[in-house]
């Protein structure tokens, strides 16, 4: 299990300040990537092919689904995914 993280939700900022982007994390064998489907029509077509390509460089995929696009995660799923995972993909469409 990895170490308690924990997620804070900035949804309801009304005006949002900027910020720097952080940099990606160097993805190494043994990693979890998770992978985090937004209900959106295939969106799971484009996270099936990611998960092979990760899975073929040595990563571990998990993989997570919200229960509608129309709304914001449950944040025990993302509470969830923190605790799970060292980075994730969050696989929009359209």
């Amino acid at each position: 299990m990895k170490p308690e993280r924990l997620l804070l939700d900035p949804t309801s900022e009304q005006a949002t300040p900027g910020r720097q982007r952080v940099p990606r994390p160097a993805l190494r064998a043994g990693m979890t990537v998770g992978l985090l489907d937004i209900s959106k029509p295939r969106g799971d077509v484009f996270l099936d092919r990611l998960a092979e390509i990760l899975q073929g460089k040595g990563l571990e995929v998990q993989r997570y689904v919200k229960p509608t696009y129309a709304r914001v995660a449950p944040g025990e799923l993302y509470q969830n995914i923190v605790q799970s995972c060292d980075a994730v993909v969050e696989g929009l469409a359209d």
